[in-house]
């Protein structure tokens, strides 16, 4: 944009005279401390162009599911501090015409500022926000990147800005008088090169871990779901293909005619089908069972609460949203259950979110069941697409009454031999993010505040 910095755009009241300390280098006002050598403290809004969001009207359905995208608050506590290039929902050029909501260029760095108050991202390509969030457009005097580092460094002081009984919100005349530390632009973009460059690593594990994943879903898909080598072994066999799966088998036959199918892996599997009741075709000596029956229930001993969630201690702490780690506490959730059987698998109110193989704790919101008869990483996915039910911490009942199908005890484990050579890697690489993740965040706060200083030259 130029060295233009632009004319604020949110209106409402002025900026306030107060003073908020932040913990680094961000502040509610003008700080009396000085900056350090060579650094300066600013005005925000002197170096990047403050604007707000709206959401159009939900009456109109022609405003919404177009081609801008709408940043949302899902949008940012699934993405904190990440650039995002999409978003959950969708409004049309129409819909941001006829609402306050503006397009925002690449490169605008989003801070959520009530509700989940925090939330930290950037935007990837011209998008538009919600009311939720104030957003910067940065000058040609203030690195974008380097800005989003000061929001993400400054979490905790976010509330200390926020006021309100119901919902904490940091209101604009806050967010105007924002003032924030800074080094001469090419030691921001050097310092937001070396935390970039961490959070690139880290991203990268992210990925590859997602990749494994998917490669044992599809794997898992393929055996027990779509029934891949009982199809295979009864065409090579020459027995009956169930016309309700002629089309996979279709698929299987030009799989083995160009040599893709794994005939070696097949051989355990039954060359032929039976038709039930309640399941219409399985593979033959296959059961049909409930879910009671594959996994057991584990009550919790350990008092969890957010306050010490980000306590440091001897086992992490899972709660609920795909098993997020918040933390770490001194003891073990379940210890008797878990010398019985580390293999767990976590469930929160609504899904199947994860499993581990090593002692943690959990939050209120998460079930920790474990495998009884069958091999650990099979019983989870077994399970894990169960997701039609809702809150079975209350209804148990509507999920131990789901059917599963069973194979035999053999083949649960030769898919758990696959699976563990996948969950050995992923395990390598969340280790490594876990040092990568220390790293950043020991650098994070001192780099940004000018504490560490980079090299000259």
């Amino acid at each position: 944009m130029g060295s233009e910095r632009g004319e604020t755009k949110t209106g409402g009241r002025e900026a306030s005279t107060g003073f908020i300390p932040g913990d680094y280098s961000l502040a509610v006002g003008m700080p009396e401390t000085p900056a350090p050598k060579g650094w300066k403290w600013s005005k925000l809004t002197d170096l990047a162009r403050l604007e707000s969001g709206h959401t159009p009207s939900r009456k109109y359905p022609e405003y919404w599911d177009g081609g801008v995208c709408w940043v949302g608050i899902r949008d940012a506590t699934a993405n904190h501090g990440q650039t995002i290039y999409d978003t959950n929902q969708h409004a049309s050029e129409l819909g941001i015409k006829n609402s306050s909501a503006r397009m925002l260029p690449m490169n605008t760095v989003c801070l959520s500022r009530t509700a989940s108050v925090g939330y930290v991202i950037v935007m990837g390509k011209e998008m538009a926000t919600s009311q939720d969030f104030v957003n910067w457009v940065c000058s040609d005097e203030l690195d974008h990147q380097f800005l989003k580092y000061i929001l993400l460094s400054e979490n905790r002081s976010f509330l200390r800005f926020a006021s309100g009984t119901t919902h904490q919100t940091i209101y604009f005349p806050e967010v105007k008088a924002f003032h924030i530390c800074h080094p001469p632009l090419p030691d921001q973009k050097a310092i937001a090169h070396i935390l970039g460059s961490l959070d690139d690593k880290i991203e990268l594990n992210r990925r590859m871990n997602a990749t494994l994943e998917g490669m044992a879903q599809a794997l898992f898909k393929s055996w027990f779901v779509d029934f891949d080598p009982v199809i295979d072994n009864a065409l090579a066999a020459g027995n009956p293909i169930p016309d309700e799966l002629a089309d996979r088998a279709e698929v299987r036959r030009q799989a083995l005619a160009n040599g893709t199918a794994n005939r070696e892996a097949a051989k355990p599997f039954p060359a032929a089908f039976q038709q039930t009741e309640s399941m219409g075709w399985i593979p033959k000596g296959w059961e049909i069972s409930k879910a009671e029956n594959l996994v057991a229930r584990h009550k919790v001993k350990q008092k969890f609460t957010k306050k010490n969630a980000l306590d440091q201690g001897a086992v992490p702490i899972f709660d609920q949203g795909a098993g997020l780690l918040l933390g770490y506490s001194n003891e073990p959730g379940d210890q008797d259950s878990s010398k019985e059987n580390p293999k767990f698998i976590f469930g929160d109110h609504t899904c199947i979110t994860h499993l581990s193989t090593k002692p943690f704790s959990v939050g209120p919101n998460v079930i920790p069941l474990s495998a009884k008869k069958y091999a650990p990483y099979w019983t989870f996915y077994a399970i894990k697409d169960l997701q039609e039910f809702q809150e079975y911490r209350r209804h148990w009942m509507e999920f131990a009454i789901k059917q599963v199908l069973l194979p035999s005890l053999k083949l649960a484990e030769v898919f758990d031999g696959q699976i563990r050579e996948f969950r050995a890697a992923m395990e390598s690489n969340d280790e490594i993010t876990k040092s990568l993740i220390k790293l950043r965040d020991t650098l994070l706060p001192k780099l940004i505040s000018g504490e560490l200083r980079l090299a000259e030259g």
